[in-house]
């Protein structure tokens, strides 16, 4: 991916865009937008909507305090596969029939790929909030 001119624009705005909440929170609820307007159902596609759901949560608990992702780096790449997966306008625009997403979920794969030992802890995490939440 660092070779991919377009994910490097992403990144390069995702690192503009630490310690601006209110543009992340913009930027999550664009993600969900776009979430919600993709066919999922092909193989191995409904895993990762809920892995891109997770970071999602993950990058919103970040930016509440609850939660501390240990790489800043990680969390910025995070952000860009958002504003990568979001931006019609990329590799493959998202209009070309049949492939327009394919880059998109290419590039969400691999960070996703990446961020995979923190998304296992947050969704541990996650899961004990709602256990001591419940116990309550």
């Amino acid at each position: 991916m660092k070779n991919n001119r377009f994910f490097r624009l992403a990144f390069d705005q995702a690192t503009r865009l630490a310690g601006k909440p209110a543009r992340i929170t913009r930027l999550l609820v664009e993600l969900t937008i776009k979430i919600s307007r993709v066919d999922w159902s092909p193989a191995g596609r409904v895993n990762l909507k809920n892995q891109v759901l997770l970071a999602g949560r993950l990058i919103k608990a970040n930016l509440t305090g609850t939660y501390r992702v240990k790489s800043a780096r990680l969390l910025i790449g995070l952000v860009a596969a958002c504003i990568y997966f979001i931006n019609p306008f990329d590799l493959v625009p998202d209009v070309v029939i049949g492939v327009g997403l394919a880059d998109d979920m290419t590039v969400l794969a691999w960070v996703l790929n990446m961020a995979a030992a923190e998304l296992q802890e947050f969704e541990k995490w996650e899961r004990q909030q709602v256990t001591a939440s419940v116990s309550l």
